[in-house]
């Protein structure tokens, strides 16, 4: 399984039985070298919440390769009614997919869409983290949250080989508390994201994985690991 850190929230997932996408946000990102286009094709886009810098590419992506779209119920609902292929989720629920199983946690963290020119907010569901099974591997994609001392029996409960987490601060848990989660989940690898996009959560990534006794490792955008 390969896993690459596309930027800010972004992670592409290839496996053998299918490509999976968490939190488009690529054309809108200076950020990351890459582009849509860059993209393999994708069989399935995975969203932890609604805001624009998750789901900015989540309907070209989806129209370009039939993708299918797993979000919180109301989000998929908003998809859904763009004409996507769904798959409505809430908090607490797994579903095995043909690429393996997903299961919603909480986050702490808002959700909702935008729409700057009728100057409104639209309620676009709980935000989440996701858990993923898959070829035999466990992974954490934490969304954008605070940390939460539930964090800890996700980690007793699913030993994650992969943790990613964000870091950035001001809108999510910082450097300080996401070491704090890192020790809690006990995971095998950590990787810092929702860092370095926009100016206030600019973080020092090295210095955080070099806190983590071995387990931390920075990717840059474009960059890649195997699993």
């Amino acid at each position: 399984m390969k896993i690459t850190y596309v930027g800010h929230s972004t992670i592409l997932i290839e496996t053998a039985k299918g490509n999976l996408i968490i939190d488009p946000f690529i054309s809108g990102n200076q950020k990351t070298p890459l582009t849509i286009d860059d993209l393999p094709k994708i069989d399935a886009i995975l969203l932890t919440h609604g805001h624009g810098d998750h789901i900015e590419d989540t309907q070209p992506i989806a129209e370009r390769d039939g993708a299918l779209v797993v979000a919180i119920a109301e989000l998929a609902t908003y998809f859904g009614w763009k004409g996507l292929n769904v798959h409505g989720m809430s908090i607490g629920g797994s579903h095995e997919f043909s690429f393996g199983t997903v299961k919603m946690t909480q986050a702490f963290h808002g959700s909702s869409i935008t729409d700057s020119a009728r100057r409104q907010i639209i309620y676009a569901g709980m935000p989440a983290g996701l858990l993923l099974t898959i070829e035999g591997k466990t992974i954490y994609h934490a969304g954008d949250t605070a940390l939460f001392s539930d964090m800890k029996l996700i980690g007793e409960q699913n030993s994650p080989d992969l943790a990613l987490l964000p870091i950035g601060d001001n809108f999510t848990m910082g450097p300080d508390d996401a070491l704090q989660a890192a020790k809690w989940l006990k995971a095998k690898t950590v990787v810092p994201i929702h860092y370095n996009t926009f100016p206030v959560i600019v973080q020092d990534a090295g210095k955080f994985a070099d806190q983590l006794d071995g387990h931390g490792y920075v990717l840059s955008p474009g960059q890649t690991l195997n699993l």
